[in-house]
């Protein structure tokens, strides 16, 4: 459930935008960080259009989408957002960086207004992790429009001005927030190295319209730590999380990481559980490697055994069997199906 304007807004000034507490840790350790309004220059390819459909959209959506766009003599939209006119809440801890650089949190909103995170400052020190979040990125903005693009050129940005581990470079969020995140891990695990799933999350067989991206970058993927962390009084999402979670294991993602902050609805996170929950996104990948393979070639051959059925729809000249099947393998294994659904997607047009 996403909250309504007026409830994220109260989200936001009551739980991030008091002053941070005398019991935050790192506080008194080291020299206070520094919070600012940023204004971004640099653009990354990453975040252009064509780009972002590549990795998001399933693999018939793009063939398709590429072929309307040629027919119609149209060119996809680059680049979606002006950076000139955007504007970054930005969170630096103080001190010098450690030898290997900052890490890095790029944050996603359910709302419009900047994100200051006050409250959350002692944990950012104590896990040294630089904050970045978009403003007007909220649950109203389209997400290959604004939302995802932001988040890029965040990270994008951030890395130019400061010195960031890329091996420390996470994405979270909250509630629709969360979901964008979690659309943003799944598609950039070449830049993404962990994500913070808080209170909002989807499960990725294309049921609630996120999907798998090309094999290369999901295989990636599987390898990245989750954190799913909601309140325990957040029901809705608590069993949005357990849907996500399993199409999760089902598709071989299983490196996942639960906190439950305790007495906590759909609210955002307090100091401490978002310290419990950084936590949980540093600790070492706990995966057995023979777990992973055993999954990906159980996997494999039940990709393999879909797309043999649509073969076979095929070469009885079943133009209907064979739609219906390919519109559902393209859904649910998305870039795993890909090259072989869209050329059978074109021998499907072809037939008489």
């Amino acid at each position: 459930m996403l909250p309504s304007r007026p409830a994220a807004a109260l989200a936001l000034a009551t739980a991030l935008g008091g002053c941070a507490g005398a019991g935050s840790p790192a506080t008194a350790e080291r020299p206070p960080g520094h919070g600012e309004d940023a204004v971004f220059t640099r653009d990354s390819p990453l975040a252009s259009g064509r780009e972002m459909a590549r990795r998001t959209l399933t693999p018939l959506t793009w063939f398709h989408a590429q072929r309307t766009l040629a027919e119609r003599s149209q060119a996809l939209v680059e680049r979606p957002v002006d950076l000139a006119r955007e504007r970054f809440s930005v969170y630096v801890p103080g001190g010098a960086p450690p030898a290997e650089g900052w890490g890095l949190l790029v944050f996603v909103p359910p709302w419009d207004e900047p994100t200051r995170p006050r409250r959350w400052r002692g944990a950012l020190d104590r896990h040294a992790l630089v904050f970045v979040a978009a403003e007007r990125s909220g649950n109203d903005a389209a997400i290959l429009d604004r939302r995802l693009p932001l988040a890029l050129l965040a990270w994008e940005n951030a890395r130019a001005r400061w010195p960031i581990d890329p091996r420390r470079v996470y994405v979270g969020g909250f509630s629709g927030g969360s979901r964008v995140a979690q659309i943003a891990a799944l598609a950039y695990p070449d830049v993404f190295r962990g994500a913070l799933l808080h209170a909002g999350s989807d499960p990725i067989d294309g049921s609630r319209g996120t999907y798998i991206p090309p094999a290369d970058l999901f295989r990636a993927f599987q390898n990245t730590p989750l954190v799913y962390v909601t309140g325990d009084r957040d029901e809705v999402n608590l069993r949005d999380d357990e849907v996500s979670r399993a199409s999760m294991r089902e598709r071989c993602v299983l490196d996942l990481r639960i906190v439950t902050p305790h007495k906590l609805a759909h609210e955002a996170l307090d100091p401490g559980s978002l310290d419990r929950a950084l936590d949980a996104l540093e600790r070492p990948p706990a995966v057995e490697a023979g777990e992973r393979e055993r999954c990906r070639a159980r996997l494999e051959r039940e990709v393999s055994s879909r797309l043999s059925d649509v073969e076979a729809d095929v070469g009885r000249g079943d133009r209907a069997a064979a739609l219906a099947r390919i519109k559902a393998a393209d859904a649910e294994f998305g870039g795993l199906a890909a090259p072989a659904i869209v050329e059978l997607e074109r021998r499907r047009l072809a037939l008489p």
